[in-house]
């Protein structure tokens, strides 16, 4: 088993490989539910030559690695979140990939999971004990290692056999035009709202008042996380949040629902958050959303119907997901105006709902 790469000296000499190889798979590990903001812990990387562990945290200059990589079409599994994660803190897109859960999809597998699929297709049942594992521990244990390992391990024999099938069935353009789609997508860094991010769920039962007191929650916490380099959950629930800010606009006690374990400075600087939300005047309240709603002509009804009909009886023929199609907002969109909304469709699933 090869040793972590950890030096930019022993990145230098995997290099080579990464150039030469005809085909890449790609995964990624992160502490997401051990510290806040997270970060990408592990890239893991299998070629012909073998299966590779990238530590990110050891200092690496990674450009030369994530130039490389940007040369293959890179197999991946859920390749979401890796994609998101890559984006944000490494500013990395890939020019192409090949996802084999979307593959899984769109072949109909309802059972698309890593661990589901290399057992079906080819018979090798994966261990999955390390998932919650903290990443950023180091040194790395010899069970992480080979959890990590055996992410990247299976993906191009998997992808080979999907890959076949999508063939056969007529659908790898599909696929394609799917993967091409997701790079874009998570390529876009969203700006974050102020005015909505904070709004957690239970918030829109809440009046004006109580928002201004649960923004100020909120913020009070996320700065805790930072600090602590923890996830907010691990300061206070959503649900905590909505509920002393319920109680305190109700002026009833609140400290009984503080959980125990919070300290004396903590306790200190929650108070001040729900004082200093209580001391805001009206015209600094939050607005609640409204969600508008647009009522649907009887004319739209029957559009939708009728696109609904059409989607599930093709999604059945072809014995796939529906939603992979069109979700119900979509088909919504497209009863109300089908020249404008359905060119956000990709090409496949347009050509299925005419």
């Amino acid at each position: 088993m090869h040793p972590v790469i950890d030096t930019n000296e022993k990145l230098a000499a995997f290099l080579p490989t990464v150039r030469a190889v005809h085909w890449i798979a790609v995964d990624t590990e992160a502490d997401s539910l051990h510290a806040y903001p997270e970060k990408v812990c592990l890239i893991q990387i299998s070629t012909v030559a073998g299966d590779r562990l990238i530590d990110p945290l050891a200092r690496l200059n990674l450009d030369p690695l994530l130039d490389a990589l940007n040369a293959h079409e890179l197999i991946m599994h859920g390749a979401d979140y890796d994609l998101r994660l890559l984006r944000k803190h490494h500013e990395f897109v890939p020019g192409a990939i090949f996802d084999t859960m979307l593959a899984a999809r769109l072949l109909g597998q309802r059972q698309f999971g890593l661990q589901s699929l290399v057992e079906t297709y080819l018979g090798v049942k994966l261990e999955k004990g390390s998932q919650k594992a903290n990443w950023a521990r180091r040194p790395l244990t010899e069970k992480m290692e080979h959890y990590a390992r055996s992410d990247t391990h299976y993906l191009k024999p998997l992808a080979d056999k999907l890959k076949l099938e999508l063939q056969h069935k007529g659908r790898l353009a599909w696929h394609q035009e799917s993967c091409a789609r997701l790079i874009g997508e998570t390529s876009r860094l969203s700006p974050v709202c102020m005015d909505s991010v904070w709004r957690v769920k239970g918030s829109h039962a809440l009046g004006r008042p109580a928002l201004a007191i649960l923004r100020e929650l909120w913020l009070w916490r996320e700065s805790e996380a930072v600090a602590a380099n923890r996830p907010p959950f691990f300061i206070l629930s959503h649900d905590l949040l909505v509920d002393l800010a319920t109680a305190a606009v109700a002026h009833r006690p609140f400290e009984p629902i503080v959980p125990r374990h919070l300290t004396p400075r903590r306790r200190d600087g929650l108070a001040q958050a729900i004082q200093a939300g209580l001391e805001l005047s009206p015209d600094q309240f939050p607005e609640p959303l409204r969600h508008v709603s647009r009522r649907p002509s009887e004319p739209e009804r029957r559009r939708f119907n009728e696109l609904e009909t059409r989607r599930n009886a093709r999604a059945n023929d072809l014995g796939i997901d529906p939603t992979l199609m069109a979700s119900r907002a979509t088909l919504s969109d497209l009863a109300h105006n089908w020249d404008k909304h359905a060119p956000q469709l990709m090409n496949w699933q347009r050509e299925l709902l005419k």
